[in-house]
């Protein structure tokens, strides 16, 4: 039977939610004030409290600076958790905000600050309270932005981030049911009107999602596509494995993987379904480049460069005595086919100019 999206979290649901970290040294629980991180702060500490012996539990804010309110806010976070006999400490964001991009920058700063407080505190995880109506939204930002599969995976349960585990325990919980369970508690919240300004991309999704729930398309179905494209996008990850290893053995891929460069055979590279290529192609360049992940438009680039090599005719300009050449760099690594070999190193450092 289906759990009703307006009925509390019972004891016994937080049990199941939490048992994966129940071993776990510590958690940074992040709080911002707001009701789902409030209500994933009451339920950990009900959990905690329910076991014999479980991880210390300590609740973090970031004040980002940029609304006079946060500062109250994180006040109302510390009293809550002092009730709940939790140890909380407010980070933040200093320095100087950008003019644009400021809900990425701030996300960045967020899990940066968070990253380094876990380890401080000798945390196994970060945990956040991402609900299904967040994977649901982010699944529509994804899609309308063009992302293959494993960006229509979405968000994950536990993922990596800044060199520490992020967990999302609440992910497949409709937000309604956070919602109630603070309500049931008598436990006040933040509102956050950003939630609202239609100047940012999630308010704007989030208000087409009555339309589209209409049609169908809900928080749960949009969820469920997720999690469906996840199990896909773990099974082409399993092949791109085997091709890896399959490509090391014919090009001694492994061993010049070890001299801060890999080297694939060109013709067994080309022989590989188009989806593997390209995560080969980017696991390599995130691996070598130093200016950040491939994205994934630039890379569908360059393969189709590297297509057009495979197929030239002998004596096709570009060709010569050592074979098919192409030198390009991307994010930060270079990709030359030279000599029926892919090779992909480390980009030069580009000097900047004496202003």
């Amino acid at each position: 039977m289906a759990e009703d999206d307006n009925s509390p979290i019972s004891a016994q649901d937080a049990k199941r939610l939490f048992a994966d970290w129940k071993t776990a040294p510590a958690l940074v629980l992040a709080v911002s004030g707001g009701p789902d991180s409030v209500a994933m702060m009451w339920l950990m500490a009900r959990w905690r409290r329910s076991l014999s012996r479980g991880p210390r539990l300590i609740a973090v804010t970031v004040d980002h600076g940029l609304r006079p309110e946060a500062a109250r806010e994180a006040r109302e976070v510390k009293r809550l958790a002092r009730e709940l006999d939790l140890p909380h400490r407010t980070l933040r964001w200093s320095g100087e905000k950008p003019n644009t991009g400021v809900p990425a920058a701030a996300r960045e700063a967020r899990y940066r600050l968070l990253a380094q407080a876990a380890k401080a505190a000798g945390a196994s995880h970060i945990v956040t309270a991402h609900t299904r109506d967040d994977q649901a939204e982010t699944v529509l930002m994804r899609l309308l932005r063009g992302s293959g599969v494993t960006g229509l995976a979405a968000m994950a349960r536990v993922t990596e981030r800044n060199g520490i585990a992020l967990a999302r325990p609440l992910l497949d919980v409709a937000k309604s049911r956070l919602i109630a369970t603070l309500d049931k508690a008598k436990i006040i919240y933040a509102d956050d009107p950003t939630n609202r300004d239609m100047a940012f991309t999630r308010p704007r999704l989030r208000a087409l999602l009555p339309a589209l729930a209409a049609e169908g398309g809900d928080a749960r179905s949009l969820a469920r596509l997720a999690m469906r494209l996840s199990r896909a996008n773990a099974a082409v990850e399993v092949l791109a494995d085997g091709a890896e290893r399959y490509l090391a053995l014919k090009g001694q891929g492994a061993l010049q993987a070890a001299r801060n460069c890999v080297v694939y055979d060109a013709q067994a590279f080309a022989g590989l379904p188009e989806e593997i290529r390209l995560r080969l192609l980017m696991r390599a360049i995130n691996r070598f480049g130093h200016e950040g992940p491939a994205e994934l438009g630039k890379l569908e680039t360059l393969m189709a460069q590297l297509d057009r090599k495979f197929t030239e005719k002998p004596g096709k300009a570009g060709r010569g005595a050592g074979g098919i050449h192409l030198k390009q760099t991307l994010a930060g690594a270079l990709v030359s086919l030279k000599a029926g070999q892919i090779r992909i190193e480390p980009a030069p450092v580009r000097r900047r100019r004496a202003g």
